[in-house]
């Protein structure tokens, strides 16, 4: 019996060292988003009930925090073996080597080009995949319903229509204080992207020319576009930069009749109590109905080697799934970064996220440079023309300048 017992105990033994062994544990860093941290720790907990013999660890950071901690974890042998990452802080993240090209025979680029919206091949160098997005994101209009039925006005469709129902929903006091603003602006939020994929579009322009090496927003259509901007603050004098701190903040508190968003903002909407909201496709001008698409990639890490190199990739295989894209649209509210996945006519018709994945069939993808600098560079604009009174082609003259130099910088 004592030998039985013994051999009984040393197969036990066997078996953990065995099972300890073929165990495999990888990181996963995001930023902190309620709604994204909620999705991934419900695929976590999904692909490691499909694969018992690996554990992803899930770590999230403040959000300006975020790309300082992964710069200084990764090169150090540290941090992710899978990491997030903004589509538009692409090159910073393989000129540093922060990430590795996924391989071919794993992420075949031509199944990914047959697969996914064409705004993900930005993710692409030297015909390699470096990164995959879940779910990409686009823009929508979105109204507060109390505001327009008090107004007496319906949700536009043209840019003319828009400035009449903001004109109609304005509240300033006795003094001109702005009250209730028609609609919030603010380059610092989406803004810059409405303006700069959609508005120079409709106004007869482009931003960038066809190979993104040269800035075009400076011919006419830009100028149009921005000079649109600016009267729709000092002439109809229907919002404010700055109004309640934050455009989001002004609708939040229904404050603002009109925002323009991405569809991540569904999740903090659902969530705000007394607020009557609705969504809509972006206000064509024109006839030009055109949107700008975004989206966060999960990349693979040079840091992740051997079984967790291994691992990382069966993850990044199930984060891409149709399933995976399912669930984060339900649980964000971003959008499935395949056609497959999206435009399922219960998507396409949703009442919440369907106006933001009809619009991806016309949306553009900017190629940034450096997305944080180019951001600021529009909102530089903005206060040259608004606080020091410049117009509207110099101010914009200036942002093309100095933007150039970034893109300069890339391609060359």
């Amino acid at each position: 019996m004592n030998k039985l017992i013994k051999l009984a105990t040393a197969a036990a033994i066997a078996g953990c060292i065995a099972t300890s062994a073929s165990a495999v544990e990888i990181d996963y860093w995001q930023y902190t988003f309620k709604g994204r941290v909620d999705a991934i720790d419900a695929l976590i907990e999904q692909f490691e009930a499909a694969n018992p013999d690996i554990t992803v660890n899930h770590t999230h950071f403040p959000y300006a925090d975020y790309r300082t901690k992964v710069a200084a974890a990764i090169p150090a042998g540290e941090g992710p073996d899978v990491v997030q990452l903004f589509y538009g802080w692409l090159e910073d993240y393989v000129q540093a080597e922060l990430i590795r090209p996924l391989p071919a025979d794993r992420f075949d680029p031509a199944q990914i080009d047959a697969d996914y919206f064409p705004i993900v091949q930005a993710m692409k160098r030297d015909d390699t995949y470096m990164a995959l997005p879940t779910a990409v994101r686009s823009l929508a209009l979105f109204y507060n319903k109390r505001l327009l039925d008090k107004a007496g006005v319906s949700v536009p469709t043209t840019l003319d229509e828009l400035v009449d129902a903001t004109k109609a929903i304005t509240e300033r006091d006795g003094s001109g204080n702005l009250l209730v603003a028609g609609m919030t602006f603010g380059m610092t939020a989406q803004d810059h992207h409405w303006w700069r994929e959609v508005l120079v579009r409709q106004f007869g322009g482009q931003p960038y020319s066809d190979d993104n090496t040269k800035v075009a927003y400076t011919d006419a259509g830009g100028a149009e576009a921005l000079a649109w901007y600016v009267d729709m603050i000092e002439t109809h004098k229907v919002g404010a930069v700055g109004f309640m701190d934050e455009p989001q903040a002004a609708f939040k508190a229904s404050r603002a009749g009109f925002h323009i968003d991405g569809s991540f903002r569904l999740g903090a909407l659902r969530e705000q109590r007394g607020l009557e909201w609705g969504v809509a496709e972006l206000p064509s001008h024109n006839g030009v109905a055109s949107n700008f698409s975004s989206y966060w990639v999960n990349g693979i890490t040079s840091k992740a080697e051997g079984e967790k190199l291994e691992a990382a990739y069966k993850f990044l295989e199930f984060l891409t799934s149709d399933e995976a894209m399912q669930l984060w649209v339900e649980t964000v509210g971003e959008l499935p970064a395949k056609p497959s996945a999206a435009l399922t006519e219960a998507n396409l018709n949703h009442e919440e996220y369907g106006p933001f994945i009809r619009g991806l069939e016309y949306a553009q993808t900017t190629v940034f440079a450096e997305e944080s600098s180019q951001r600021q560079g529009m909102i530089d604009a903005l206060d040259r023309i608004l606080l020091e009174g410049m117009s509207v082609d110099d101010s914009l003259a200036a942002a093309a300048e100095a933007e150039q130099k970034l893109l300069d910088e890339l391609y060359q």
